[in-house]
């Protein structure tokens, strides 16, 4: 009987077994399958995309010379000095330094080749002249009642220069009216201030025509000759011996 029994037992598991074998089989078949096509992407040389500065993760300066190695340091300080997120960062603050102190150094040195030529020629760069590097004008400005103006525009006229010895006259001119009262001499006046104050039509009609040769030879800086300068010393000498100079 046992062995009845065993016998219908292996029967029934292999139809078990018999019966599962299919279902597992179409629960296989039922599974799901992505056929749609691939959608393949072609990408170019990205060397160049990916070549900025941001991108460099490393560093070598063994072999770079004493300009990068200086470069990298300074880079490296200011990195140490603030807060920069990245070596790039860095570097890009160093460049702008660096150009700052590029300009100022090139300022600096026109600054100093301008300054050595004034001091030197007493002329500036595009052909000014400045006869007041000769004899400080600005002293005699301050001092005109205690300046010998005959022996100033002798020496000038004898060394050529023309356009200080006109400089000197009108001065002279402006002490003489002075002392004469018919003006209030002041550095910081016009001429036409002076004119103003001049109340004889005759001295105020000549002294405006003195006034027009000063303007014109000192302030229009024009190179004068021995004829030119001889009308305007003229013109000068004329109204200081009217009012007796």
């Amino acid at each position: 009987m046992c062995l009845i029994f065993f016998g219908i037992a292996l029967l029934s598991n292999a139809y078990v077994v018999k019966q599962e074998i299919p279902e597992a089989l179409i629960a296989q078949e039922t599974i799901k399958k992505d056929r749609a096509p691939l959608d393949i992407r072609e990408y170019q040389d990205l060397s160049e995309k990916y070549e900025g500065s941001d991108f460099i993760y490393e560093r070598s300066t063994a072999n770079s010379g004493w300009w990068t190695r200086f470069k990298q340091w300074l880079s490296d300080f200011f990195s140490s000095l603030f807060d920069f997120q990245s070596d790039a960062q860095a570097s890009d603050f160093t460049d702008i330094v660096l150009k700052i102190f590029y300009v100022v150094i090139f300022l600096l040195v026109v600054f100093f080749i301008v300054k050595a030529i004034i001091n030197k020629e007493g002329n500036w760069v595009f052909g000014k002249s400045s006869d007041k590097s000769i004899i400080p004008v600005s002293d005699i400005e301050n001092n005109i009642y205690a300046t010998d103006f005959k022996t100033i525009i002798a020496e000038a006229e004898a060394n050529g220069n023309f356009r200080l010895a006109i400089r000197f006259y009108y001065l002279w001119l402006l002490k003489q009216l002075a002392e004469m009262e018919l003006i209030d001499y002041d550095v910081e006046k016009t001429n036409s201030d002076y004119h103003n104050e001049i109340t004889s039509e005759v001295t105020k009609k000549e002294f405006s025509y003195t006034s027009y040769l000063y303007n014109y030879i000192w302030y229009g800086e024009f190179a004068i000759d021995q004829i030119q300068f001889n009308k305007a010393k003229h013109a000068f000498s004329k109204l200081l011996n009217s009012l007796g100079a």
